[in-house]
C-alpha cells in the first residue's frame, strides 16, 4: 500500500493567516476571545475567537454566478495557500501541477455557507437562493482546482473535517485519486452560537479544555487545507517537503445519545486503538496527542479516562497538546486545524507549549506541558469527535528520509 503524504499545508484562524502565522502563534500560547462583532447577536456570552480583519480573505462575491458566504471564502483561501505550499501551483492559481482526473476534494463543515441564510433572515436577501449551505463550501473548492475526481462534503459536526483527511487518505489508498485536497472550514454563526448558548455550553471566559473550572467551550471561525498525496506521485515530481505521512486512521460511533459522548468512552478508545493498529506502531511509539478536548465538563473527563485506558503508566508522560484552548472550538473545521498542528508538530519534531490551565483539573489525568518541549517517537494521536457519537482517530508520522 502506498503511503500517504501531507505535502502542503494552508490555515486561517484567530492567530491570523499562514503557516507561518500559525506556528509563531502556537509558540506564543496566548490568545483570548472577544466578543462578536455581530449587532444581532443578542445572548449571553457572544464570544467567539474570531478571524483579526486584516486577515480576512477578500470577497470574491461570487464563483460561476453562485453566491458566496465567509466558510467558502475561508476554504479557498486556505486552498491557494496549500497548493502553493506543495509546489503544485506556481503563483497560487487554479492551475495543477497534476492530472485533473486524478485530483480529488474533501472539505468537512458543520455550518458551511449558512451565514448567507442568517443574514437573509435580517433582511439582507441574497440575490438568490440556489445554494446548498454546506456542499457549496466542497463545491467552490473543487472548482478552483479543477478537480474532475471526487468532490465530497463531510458534515457530520465537529468531526466532520477529521473525517474529510481520513477520506482523503482512503482515496489515494483505493486508487480513486493521486492528489486529494482535505480539509474544513468554518465562519461565525449566529445560529450555532446562540444554540450553545442556549444549551448553556458557553465558557463566559475562554475556552479552557481540561481545567477544573472549565465552563463549556468557545466558537473560533477558522480553516485549515491539506494537501495529501500519493508517495508514488510525490517522488515523481519532488515537492520540496513532505510535512508528515498519513498513517492510519480509526471510525466509530458511540451510538448512544444525539449530543452526549458515552461516558464510558469505549468507542473513542476504539477509534484510537484502530488508527495506532493501522499504522503499524505501538501504543508506546506515540509522541503525542492532539485532543477533541473541547472545554465541557464531560467530554473533556471521558477523553482523559479513555487516554489513560490507551496509554497506560505512559499517560503521565506522553504530553498532550490543547489547540482548541489556543483557537477555540472551530466546530466542523476543528479535525483538520488539528491535524495540520499535527503535521507541524510531526515535520518540526518539536510540541509547542500549552496555554496555561489556572486549575488543571484533577479528574482529568493528562499532561499539558507549558513549554516547548522534543516529540519523541515521531507519531502523533489526533482526536476528533461529534454530536451524535462520532468519533475518528488519526495517526501522523515523520516521512522516512
Amino acid at each position: 500500500m502506498d503511503d500517504v503524504l501531507i505535502t502542503g499545508l494552508g490555515v486561517l484562524s484567530c492567530l491570523g493567516r499562514g503557516v507561518d502565522a500559525f506556528r509563531d502563534g502556537m509558540a506564543r500560547a496566548t490568545s483570548a476571545p472577544r466578543p462578536t462583532t455581530d449587532p444581532a447577536a443578542r445572548m449571553a456570552v457572544p464570544l467567539m475567537y474570531s478571524v483579526p480583519a486584516d486577515d480576512l480573505p477578500p470577497d470574491p462575491g461570487t464563483l460561476d454566478g453562485q453566491q458566496l458566504g465567509a466558510g467558502s471564502r475561508y476554504a479557498l483561501d486556505v486552498t491557494r495557500q496549500a497548493l502553493a505550499d506543495a509546489g503544485l501551483t506556481g503563483d497560487g492559481s487554479a492551475t495543477l501541477d497534476a492530472d485533473p482526473r486524478r485530483v480529488a476534494v474533501v472539505i468537512g463543515t458543520g455550518m458551511g455557507d449558512a451565514g448567507l441564510h442568517e443574514e437573509w433572515r435580517l433582511g439582507a436577501r441574497p440575490r438568490h437562493d440556489a445554494w446548498s449551505p454546506t456542499f457549496s463550501v466542497a463545491a467552490a473548492v473543487g472548482r478552483l482546482v479543477g478537480a474532475e475526481g471526487p468532490n465530497t462534503s463531510v458534515s457530520n459536526a465537529c468531526a466532520a473535517s477529521g473525517f474529510a483527511v481520513s477520506l482523503a487518505a482512503d482515496l489515494i489508498r483505493s486508487g480513486e485519486a493521486d492528489v486529494v485536497v482535505a480539509g474544513g472550514a468554518e465562519a461565525y454563526s449566529r445560529v450555532a452560537l446562540g444554540c450553545f448558548n442556549r444549551l448553556g455550553a458557553v465558557d463566559p471566559l475562554r475556552c479552557r479544555p481540561f481545567d477544573a473550572d472549565r465552563a463549556g467551550t468557545v466558537f473560533g471561525e477558522g480553516a485549515a487545507a491539506l494537501v495529501l498525496e500519493s508517495a508514488a506521485h510525490a517522488r515523481r515530481r519532488s515537492p520540496r517537503r513532505a510535512y508528515a505521512r498519513l498513517a492510519g486512521a480509526g471510525w466509530s460511533c458511540d451510538a448512544h445519545h444525539t449530543t452526549a459522548i458515552e461516558p464510558e468512552g469505549t468507542q473513542i478508545t476504539r477509534a484510537m486503538r484502530r488508527a495506532v493498529a493501522e499504522a503499524g506502531i505501538e501504543v508506546g511509539d506515540l509522541g503525542c496527542v492532539v485532543p477533541h478536548g473541547t472545554g465541557t465538563l464531560i467530554n473533556d473527563t471521558v477523553e482523559s479516562r479513555a487516554l489513560a485506558g490507551l496509554l497506560g503508566p505512559l499517560a503521565e508522560e506522553r504530553p498532550l497538546y490543547s489547540l482548541k484552548s489556543l483557537i477555540g472550538h472551530t466546530g466542523g473545521a476543528a479535525g483538520a486545524l488539528a491535524a495540520l498542528s499535527a503535521a507541524l508538530i510531526v515535520h518540526h519534531r518539536e510540541v509547542p507549549p500549552n496555554v496555561a490551565r489556572e486549575h488543571p483539573d484533577p479528574e482529568c489525568g493528562v499532561l499539558l506541558p507549558e513549554r516547548t518541549g522534543p516529540l519523541e517517537g515521531g507519531s502523533v494521536l489526533v482526536n476528533a469527535y461529534a454530536f451524535g457519537g462520532n468519533n475518528v482517530s488519526l495517526v501522523l508520522q515523520e516521512v522516512a528520509a
